[in-house]
C-alpha cells in the first residue's frame, strides 16, 4: 500500500496521466458542429467545392471562429473503422491548418470514396487547395509551406 491509500482508489488510467500536448492538440467542442441543424443550415446556404478526395462546404457565420464538421457516409466507406479513419484523418487536417484559415465560417468536409488509402499529406494538400479555392485561406508570408514538409 503507497503512502497516500486514498490516491490508489482514485487511480488514472496511464493514458489520462500522460503530460498535456498543449494548447493546440485537440479540437475543442466550441470549434465542432455537432447537431444536424447546424450541419443542414451549412448545405443549405453554404458553397461547395469538390476535390477526388472530399467536398468542402462552406458557409459565413457571425461567430468569429471556423468550426468544422466532419460527414463519412456508409455509402462512400462500407466499413466503419473505414469511416472512422477518413473522419479522423479530416479533423485532424483542420486541427493542424485552422491558424492558416480565415474565422467566420462553418465548414463540413464530406469524405470521399477517393480518400480510402491516402495518407494524412494527400488530404491536407487537398484540404488547402479546396480552401484557397474556397477563399478561406489567410495570406501567409512567402517563407511559410506546407505543414507536412511535402512537396507538391
Amino acid at each position: 500500500m503507497s503512502a497516500c491509500g486514498a490516491a490508489e482508489e482514485q487511480e488514472q488510467p496511464a493514458w489520462s496521466r500522460a503530460p498535456s500536448p498543449g494548447p493546440d492538440a485537440g479540437l475543442p467542442r466550441r470549434l465542432r458542429i455537432r447537431r444536424s441543424s447546424d450541419f443542414r443550415a451549412v448545405f443549405e446556404r453554404g458553397r461547395s467545392y469538390a476535390g477526388a478526395r472530399m467536398v468542402l462546404w462552406t458557409a459565413g457565420t457571425k461567430d468569429a471562429a471556423c468550426r468544422l464538421g466532419v460527414v463519412a457516409s456508409r455509402k462512400a466507406f462500407r466499413r466503419a473503422v473505414d469511416r472512422s479513419r477518413a473522419k479522423r484523418l479530416l479533423r485532424e487536417t483542420f486541427r493542424l491548418n485552422r491558424s492558416r484559415l480565415s474565422g467566420g465560417h462553418d465548414m463540413v468536409l464530406v469524405a470521399r470514396r477517393g480518400m480510402a488509402g491516402c495518407g494524412r499529406g494527400d488530404v491536407e494538400q487537398e484540404f488547402l487547395a479546396l480552401t484557397r479555392q474556397a477563399g478561406l485561406l489567410k495570406d501567409l508570408g512567402a517563407g511559410e509551406g506546407n505543414r507536412t514538409g511535402s512537396t507538391g
